[in-house]
């Protein structure tokens, strides 16, 4: 009878399993296009533009204070609904700014156009002097109609029809060519009646003549207008003039082709790095391998689901953090995986390695993914528009793959393990029989041997350390010889991104440019050849760009995208990068400090500001582009970076709590190279899993994120360099100064209430 029961237990667990499975997959495969479509798409992924505006004062003596910022955004979002745009981001920033975000718009100088123009109607006679101005309108007084021969026009509607009168009466009684009341849109100082006449387009909207007195409140505003630029002019009169100068000091102009092109890219870069970790995950680690895949594929849903909830806006360098979230969803479940092999090794049934290596590795997971969120949330602090947008989505990955990592793996997880099936079956958990141990020989996590017991990390870490010290002071001559690559982000300019359909050169770039009259600094063709980046010093304005981008619509029939960053943004951005990193680096020391001790903190931070520099350096031998990018890779690699030394933390942590007493500088010594040794192979895997990620990022997606992708690369390979070789030795150094100012240490560590707790359970 009890073995019935045990085959019963048994089977409902796997039809559990098998259940939950199919209902995951299928509800993803169900839903997973709808909520796809549901997704804001930013401009760099669909088309558009960005552009940051400076608020300055119109006249003399006018003060810009909050209230004129913010009415001039007002003002701004009226206009933004004569374009039709859905979902316009319209943000009033610190210095008197204004950011305005249209994604989705086709007519990219037309929408310009309309966002920065006055819209100050001035009515004057040919001297140039004032007679009506928009003062004298009514509200809401313009619209578009047509006059007596059917052609376009705009009707206007005064307040004060005897004003109108008068003034139309003095005009008549002028002689031939005198009695003209010229109509002008945004008159700006060293503009004259006079001097525009004489041009074929002038400035000006119309002359008509004036022959008799006109006591109406109704005046038609006539000239060569078509239907739309009519609407449009009467649409802007209604929504106000500015009250102050808009000055445009960033602009960022996306085709939407290119949009197009860059997120087929990203995605299929994306599903094909997704499948090689999941085809990793079932070599390495067989039945937990497969439960990973199926959290890995929830976690890509779920993330897209609750960043619809809070109505984010996706753009290509979140779609970077989203499967780079893959990574650290692997990461966590890596870091359990280990833990129960270990236990598993020890002798332990499978059962008890199982809830063991859970408990153990949860705390493990939430240290490490937390300093991560630091980084994340300085990112959002201090980054903009693309940035806060990465930084939004890399927040949003971490908590779901914590929570996937942690109950859904564990739920799938304990059905299996507590069906029994494999109890005798170590190999479908990635142990061989062979490396199993006997529970008699009182063999445990903390004492088992690997396979690295020939390597001492310790007794050459003299020759690791000499080593970074070289590559820093190399890194500095390189530096300071050929100074970095600064991007437009921060050195001001203008970066041109071209795209074709066929193969372009550097000579035909080049030929290009020489037409525009446009000076370059560097031209940069993509692996296809079929885009090219151009660098260049000037800041456009905005007739010169939209002269750029037709000169390249017309002839390559791709549109081009333009980047303008005035000198003051560059230095910011440069400026806002060092506070950014400067914090999340105290928030990491300050953390780990807590969680640990203040020397874990200490060399943690170290380590990853050694990985910082390194990227900094070998950025600079490689002339890679330094960007706003750039930045966000080099502070996600802050986070990245104490990965895998708060996981050799955690272990040598662990070995303290049992030694009790530390006596000797030899006993030091032996507790790190055994805490590295032990963690060696979850460390690789950590990383490698995300370093898949980026080479696959790196050779398939969009070419607009390359410097994120190598900076990213460079980044997680001396990320791990640091944690087997820098980390750890050099606390082992601060330790042993301890130990010889009180002869011997006693090994307290911090535990939280709730760790204490978890001692005896685990989330299941």
């Amino acid at each position: 009878m009890r073995g019935r029961r045990n085959e019963k237990k048994k089977f409902s667990r796997i039809l559990a399993f098998l259940s939950l499975v199919v209902i995951i997959l299928t509800s993803i495969g169900l839903t997973s296009k709808s909520n796809a479509e549901k997704v804001n798409l930013g401009l760099d992924l669909q088309g558009g533009f960005e552009v940051l505006y400076q608020v300055e004062p119109l006249k003399e003596g006018q003060t810009i204070d909050e209230a004129a910022v913010k009415a001039t955004a007002d003002t701004i979002s009226r206009r933004i609904n004569i374009l039709g745009v859905s979902e316009p981001v319209i943000t009033v920033e610190s210095g008197n700014r204004i950011r305005v975000e249209l994604a989705g718009v086709k007519d990219q100088e037309s929408a310009r156009k309309v966002l920065s123009t006055q819209a100050n109607l001035t009515i004057r006679d040919i001297d140039d002097k004032v007679l009506l101005d928009g003062s004298d309108l009514q509200e809401n007084g313009a619209s578009q109609g047509f006059d007596q021969n059917n052609k376009p026009d705009v009707n206007l509607k005064l307040k004060d029809a005897d004003k109108f009168g008068n003034i139309t009466s003095e005009i008549s009684k002028r002689g031939q060519g005198q009695n003209l009341m010229v109509i002008w849109m945004d008159f700006n100082e060293g503009d004259s009646f006079k001097a525009e006449a004489a041009k074929e387009k002038p400035k000006y909207v119309s002359a008509p003549q004036v022959a008799q007195t006109i006591n109406s409140k109704d005046v038609q505003i006539t000239g060569n207008f078509t239907v739309k630029e009519a609407k449009e002019m009467a649409a802007l009169l209604n929504s106000g003039a500015l009250p102050v100068k808009l000055t445009e000091i960033y602009s960022n102009s996306v085709g939407a082709q290119f949009g197009a092109d860059a997120l087929n890219q990203t995605v299929y870069a994306g599903a094909i790095a997704l499948a090689i970790i999941c085809l990793f995950m079932l070599v390495i680690y067989r039945v937990p391998g497969f439960v990973a895949s199926v959290m890995m594929v929830a976690y890509v849903y779920i993330t897209v689901v609750f960043f619809n909830m809070i109505s984010g806006v996706l753009t290509l360098p979140g779609i970077a953090a989203l499967i780079l979230g893959v990574g650290m969803a692997v990461d966590a479940n890596i870091i359990m995986y280990e833990r129960i092999k270990e236990e598993v090794r020890a002798g332990y049934p499978l059962k008890k390695a199982y809830l063991d290596g859970a408990k153990q590795s949860l705390w493990t997971i939430f240290d490490s993914q937390f300093t991560t969120v630091i980084a994340a949330v300085v990112l959002f602090i201090f980054g903009t528009s693309s940035v806060k947008g990465f930084a939004t989505m890399l927040l949003l990955s971490i908590l779901v793959s914590f929570i996937t990592a942690v109950f859904g793996t564990r739920l799938l997880l304990s059905l299996l393990v507590n069906s029994n099936i494999f109890n005798n079956h170590p190999g479908y958990f990635g142990v061989s029989k062979k490396s199993i141990h006997e529970t008699k020989f009182g063999i445990n996590s903390l004492n088992l041997s690997t396979k690295f017991e020939w390597l001492s990390f310790t007794k050459h870490m003299k020759k690791f350390f000499a080593l970074s010290i070289a590559i820093m002071i190399a890194g500095s001559i390189s530096l300071g010889m050929n100074k970095l690559n600064l991007g437009i982000d921060f050195s001001s300019g203008t970066r041109i991104d071209v795209a074709a359909n066929t193969e372009l050169s550097i000579d035909k770039v080049q030929e290009d440019l020489n037409n525009l009259k446009v000076k370059d600094e560097k031209i940069v063709l993509s692996p296809d050849k079929k885009q090219a980046t151009i660098h260049s010093k000037e800041s456009f304005g905005q007739e010169k760009s939209i002269e750029i981008k037709e000169y390249f619509a017309k002839k390559y029939e791709k549109d081009a995208n333009l980047s303008v960053v005035s000198p003051v943004i560059g230095k910011e951005l440069a400026k806002n990068a060092l506070f950014a990193l400067m914090y999340a680096s105290i928030g990491i020391i300050i953390y780990v400090a807590f969680r640990f001790e203040w020397r874990m903190g200490l060399t943690s931070v170290i380590a990853l500001l050694h990985d910082v520099c390194i990227i900094i350096f070998i950025t600079s031998l490689l002339r890679l582009e330094v960007d706003i990018t750039f930045i966000a890779a080099v502070l996600t690699i802050v986070g990245y970076s104490i990965n895998d030394t708060i996981v050799t933390f955690d272990r040598i942590r662990e070995h303290m709590r049992h030694e009790k007493v530390l006596k000797s500088k030899e006993q030091i010594y032996k507790l790190v190279d055994v805490s590295l040794r032990q963690t060696l192979t979850r460390s690789i895997n950590t990383v490698l899993t995300v370093i898949i990620t980026v080479v696959v990022m790196l050779l398939l997606g969009s070419s607009s994120i390359y410097s994120f992708n190598v900076a990213l690369l460079i980044g997680l390979v001396f990320g791990l360099y640091s944690s087997l070789f820098i980390a750890a030795q050099l606390w082992a150094v601060l330790k042993v100064r301890e130990l010889n100012k009180k002869g011997k240490i006693e090994a307290s560590v911090r535990q939280s209430p709730r760790e204490r707790k978890e001692n005896d359970k685990v989330l299941v």
